[in-house]
């Protein structure tokens, strides 16, 4: 997991351009990924890479109530192969007895449910696209696979 003033130029553009081809280019989104919010002290930022960059990113944002889970996102051509789940798992295993929160896109209620996480409130839609509000309470059992990344 880095921070934000760990980040290289390089690292930061190579998050910064898988985030845009996933939800930018694929999810045909205009919204504004560069929120401020990764330059706050306590966001983290976790991801796999392999030769080309980075293949698999989530960032972890410090709240008061405990951590939101966001941007979670896989290169297209790396996809099926648990990536993502390996860094949810890894963040959670890294912030045990801590609440998490995220919005999870509709259709992936159930990816995130293998982890703990349940809907926590009514559905809403976000650029077209529809979301579910989903918490993991502290203590929660993870079941989803396990992975080395970059810490």
């Amino acid at each position: 997991m880095e921070t934000f003033s760990t980040l290289s130029a390089e690292e930061l553009y190579a998050l910064l351009r898988l985030r845009g081809d996933v939800f930018v280019c694929e999810q045909d989104c205009a919204y504004q990924d560069l929120d401020g919010r990764d330059l706050a002290p306590g966001t983290q930022h976790v991801w796999f890479e392999d030769d080309a960059g980075p293949v698999a990113y989530l960032r972890v944002l410090e709240e008061a109530t405990g951590l939101r889970l966001g941007r979670v996102c896989t290169r297209r051509e790396a996809r099926g192969h648990g990536l993502a789940a390996g860094l949810v798992a890894h963040t959670l295993d890294r912030h045990p007895g801590v609440p998490v929160v995220l919005a999870a896109q509709a259709h992936l209620v159930g990816f995130y449910s293998r982890f703990g996480f349940a809907p926590a409130g009514a559905e809403f839609v976000e650029n077209d696209i529809r979301h579910i509000p989903m918490r993991r309470p502290p203590g929660s059992a993870a079941t989803g696979s396990r992975q080395t990344t970059r810490s």
